[in-house]
């Protein structure tokens, strides 16, 4: 007889550790692309200006029926630009990318000034997801996307809110907002990839070099990609990883340097000799031109706070009213949302010690000093210190206000603080936020107030409601008449008007933008 033993009756039991790895990231970049979102809605209908009024226009009717005609039309005009002192094929051609992009979205029937806008702030939501990458890039230890993000990823999101400000007119959340945010970003994305280089393979180092020449046809703000990347690269290999300084050096995100700087050094060098001769025997384009003497070292302190936002909400609000009270709280009621998911996943995040809080205090002050120090060579920036504007925005806010934020978060952990101050932190940054929201708003209000502004406006609507009869004719010659009779500029500025606006009337409706030119 075969004894029959019962089999034992096993307990189950299930145990909620929390949402899993890839929701902890979703949130966080959610987080990270949201904030900016709601910060710069309130400028979404601010009008174009400076160059955008004109090449908003010219660029999208040019290249809407052909956009791959972007690259011969910059290649085309590079001898020009480089008379004037002016080396950015590769810029260029994203610049005319971005206004191609805002006049196409006149097809689902938006104007060019909101067009803009919203390629604008698409770009600054862009920059806040890289700035976000970055982070976790120097402080985590094992691979991106494959462990929880830290806690600096929680706050990270509401102090890029807080530094992105329409602080004046040159400031790139008004001006070239699409490309000087989206150089940004790639800035940010080379200097991670850099410092989370694992492997260098020989098959590599032709894109490497590649890409260090391409930083250098760019614009001037990727200039300061190799020098962050090594910094980033050197923070993190020390203090993160806590490598020897022989094992740093010779490691593979220096030998991925190495073939970078290689590429990119004698594009530089070749174009900044041509440039200098150019302008040594005439005048330069302004803008780009270097300015070296005792303003440099006047002006670069004053930078290297000018990302800090009260000084740009002071800029933001000069010559203003009020600050708008249902702004404030529809900003605070929107980021108040996204910071309750920030704190509930405070305790699921990866804390951060001392030496990854100091590495990424080092880069980020390093990302600070280099955009600081490329502005304090622009004469322009030098008169905007000597008038005392110091919140005053500029190219250079692309990537200085980024740097700060950072800044902000990194100094914060420095003192390992508990899920309450870290709470703290997240509100005092969400208040900022509201407040640079507000701020815009009314940023946007002040411009608004300017008859040439209301002007903008309606071309902008009056092309992308093309009317091809003869009463819409009429209604755009007295729209043209009252653009001079408001700016004075002769004849140069009458055939650029008449350039630009002839050319997206022209691909909308195949007719002039006014038929009777006077």
């Amino acid at each position: 007889m075969t004894a029959v033993v019962p089999r034992p009756r096993i307990a189950m039991r299930f145990v909620v550790e929390g949402p899993p790895i890839g929701a902890l990231w979703r949130r966080a970049l959610l987080r990270a692309a949201l904030v900016p979102l709601v910060v710069l809605a309130p400028i979404v209908a601010l009008a174009p200006t400076a160059d955008h009024k004109y090449n908003v226009y010219w660029h999208g009717g040019l290249f809407r029926d052909d956009p791959l005609r972007i690259v011969p039309h910059t290649l085309d005009a590079l001898p020009g630009y480089l008379r004037n002192g002016n080396f950015r094929p590769l810029g260029r051609m994203l610049e005319k990318l971005v206004d191609l992009a805002a006049y196409t979205l006149g097809d689902i029937g938006l104007p060019a000034n909101v067009g803009l806008r919203v390629v604008s702030i698409a770009a600054a939501m862009l920059l806040g997801v890289t700035a976000l990458v970055l982070v976790e890039g120097v402080v985590g230890r094992g691979r991106l996307f494959r462990s929880p993000p830290s806690t600096v990823a929680a706050s990270v999101p509401f102090a890029m809110g807080a530094v992105l400000v329409a602080a004046g007119r040159s400031s790139p959340v008004v001006l070239f907002g699409g490309l000087y945010f989206t150089t940004a970003a790639l800035v940010l994305l080379v200097a991670t990839a850099v410092a989370r280089t694992a492997r260098v393979r020989l098959w590599l180092l032709p894109p490497l070099l590649v890409a260090g020449a391409a930083l250098a046809a760019f614009n001037e703000l990727t200039y300061l990609a190799l020098p962050l990347a090594t910094v980033a690269a050197v923070a993190r290999g020390r203090w993160v990883l806590a490598r020897t300084w022989r094992e740093v050096l010779t490691g593979a995100p220096m030998r991925a340097l190495a073939a970078l700087w290689i590429g990119f050094l004698p594009v530089f060098v070749v174009v900044r000799v041509v440039i200098q001769r150019y302008c040594g025997a005439g005048p330069c384009y302004h803008g780009s031109e270097v300015a070296v003497g005792s303003a440099v070292a006047k002006t670069f302190p004053v930078r290297l706070v000018a990302w800090f936002p009260p000084l740009e909400w002071q800029s933001a609000v000069r010559g203003g009213g009020a600050l708008s009270g249902l702004v404030l709280v529809l900003a605070l009621a929107a980021l108040a949302m996204l910071a309750w998911t920030a704190v509930r996943d405070l305790r699921r995040l990866a804390a951060v010690d001392r030496p990854a809080a100091g590495a990424l205090v080092v880069v980020a002050f390093a990302l600070i000093a280099l955009g600081a120090g490329l502005a304090s060579l622009s004469s322009d920036v030098q008169q905007l210190v000597a008038a005392h504007r110091w919140g005053q925005g500029w190219r250079d806010t692309a990537v200085v206000a980024p740097g700060g934020a950072l800044l902000l978060v990194a100094a914060a952990h420095l003192t390992r603080p508990r899920r309450l101050l870290l709470g703290l932190l997240i509100a005092v940054l969400v208040a900022g936020s509201a407040v640079s929201a507000t701020a815009n708003k009314r940023f946007r209000d002040t411009v608004m107030e300017s008859p040439i502004a209301r002007l903008d406006d309606r071309l902008a609507q009056e092309v992308v409601d093309f009317d091809p009869t003869p009463a819409g004719a009429v209604r755009r010659c007295a729209l043209r008449d009252e653009f001079f009779a408001l700016n004075p500029g002769g004849k140069s500025l009458a055939r650029r008007f008449d350039t630009s606006l002839d050319t997206a009337a022209r691909q909308r409706a195949g007719q002039p933008f006014c038929p009777v030119t006077r």
